[in-house]
């Protein structure tokens, strides 16, 4: 969340940074409810500080024989005003509670201004020289997945609902052994890896900006407080939340591998056919914990180590960097990667990568403790998909298609599947049916 201090010191700057991403965004009203509760804090002062002298005038009036009974029921007066500005108090302290949880993050100067992803600006594009690799004509990956029997679209919705998958024979070996690639190459950049719980309570949901805004999109437990997770960013930001790190153990690199879970309920009608929006998925996903100064730069890593995936892998790929308009809730910065799917002739969103800045960190109460002031202060939060697994294993089959039959496997996968299988074709596969 926003800091309540550089709201109430700085009102018309932030006005001003909140307008850039949407014109009807104001914390006019937060503004209110805080000189309000501002107003009933110094009363209430007021009021404790008058009752504390009655008792001591009580306690010499008794000493000296004198009755108290007009200064004791003043007493009795000003305890109960202080008790009805407490609720008052307490009653706003939640408004503004409230009202800061639905504000979302500042978009930092760098980021370009606009309405919607039309404004999103190309900030460069790799591996133009593979765009001529795959076949002329490309089979849509949902096709050429049932094709060859990798993924059983029909028989996921059957066992579930639309937008569920099934990946069978040797194409649950190449999803796994995504999984195993992704995890390898970010632990060999210095990533420590988690494997995290896959429900989180709704405090975690919150702490990394999920709720309240976008709980229409999550996936709850009916008899628990608990949540499926929308991706690994909630459980492995939240790891060290309320605690105080030593600015000696930052920056903090984490990686983790999750299936994730989505409602998709603002996407209806978009990419309803194949691995490219499922309510189920997996992904790697990489978190950083780092002092507010290193941010920046770390930003610009995390973002090389989930370009360095599909460099790895010889996919074409660009980068985007979001505009106002399409920044996401809580990101002060984000750059999307994009991958190629020659089959549709467009680029589709595979990772995001963001900087937070502290507005994570204030909501789930992550601090470190600086060297130079000996106190407290809010951690900067990054993180971005490294990558989404499906979306990748999608590009692979596009992109390294030789024929109506038969797909490649790239290069840096062979190892992970024994040496043996490098292409797939169709009816070499024992799980067909």
């Amino acid at each position: 969340m926003l800091d309540i201090r550089r709201i109430r010191e700085n009102p018309e700057a932030v006005n001003i940074a909140l307008q850039r991403r949407n014109s009807a965004l104001s914390i006019d009203t937060l503004l209110a409810i805080d000189v309000e509760r501002r107003q009933l804090l110094g009363q209430e002062e007021e009021l404790r500080s008058r009752r504390n002298q009655l008792t001591q005038d009580i306690a010499r009036a008794k000493r000296e024989g004198q009755d108290t009974e007009v200064i004791q029921q003043e007493t009795k007066q000003l305890a109960t005003e202080i008790k009805r500005i407490e609720e008052e108090k307490e009653v706003l302290n939640t408004r503004q509670e409230e009202w800061l949880l639905t504000v979302p993050n500042t978009p930092q100067e760098i980021v370009p201004e606009g309405p919607d992803e039309s404004a999103n600006v190309v900030v460069k594009t790799w591996g133009e020289e593979f765009l001529s690799r795959p076949q002329k004509n490309v089979k849509p990956h949902w096709e050429i997945a049932t094709d060859l029997g990798l993924v059983d679209f029909d028989r996921g919705v059957k066992i579930a609902q639309s937008r569920f998958s099934i990946f069978r024979g040797e194409g649950a070996r190449l999803e796994r052994a995504l999984i195993n690639f992704m995890l390898d190459c970010h632990r060999n950049s210095g990533y420590e890896e988690i494997s995290p719980p896959f429900l989180v309570n709704a405090a975690a949901m919150q702490g990394t900006g999920q709720l309240p805004k976008f709980e229409a999109d999550m996936f709850r437990c009916r008899d628990d407080a608990l949540f499926l997770i929308p991706t690994a960013e909630v459980p492995v930001t939240n790891m060290f939340s309320g605690e105080i790190l030593e600015e000696s153990q930052l920056p903090i690199y984490m990686t983790a591998y999750t299936p994730c879970f989505r409602r998709e309920a603002g996407s209806a009608g978009r990419d309803t056919r194949g691995l490219i929006r499922q309510h189920q998925f997996d992904k790697v996903e990489l978190v950083k914990f780092t002092r507010p100064e290193d941010s920046q730069r770390e930003h610009e890593q995390l973002l090389s180590d989930a370009e360095g995936i599909l460099r790895r892998l010889e996919i074409p790929y660009r980068v985007v960097e979001l505009c106002t308009g399409d920044l996401g809730f809580a990101a002060s910065r984000c750059l999307d990667i994009e991958v190629w799917m020659p089959s549709l002739g467009v680029y589709r969103e595979i990772s995001s990568c963001s900087n937070f800045l502290d507005f994570q960190a204030r909501r789930a109460s992550l601090k470190y403790r600086s060297e130079a002031t000996g106190k407290p202060a809010f951690l900067h939060t990054l993180n971005g998909s490294a990558l989404a697994v499906g979306r990748t294993f999608a590009a692979i089959l596009e992109n390294y298609q030789v024929s109506d039959d038969e797909v490649h496997i790239p290069e840096v996968l062979w190892s992970y599947l024994g040496n043996q299988l490098k292409s797939i074709k169709k009816g070499a596969l024992s799980c067909q049916v």
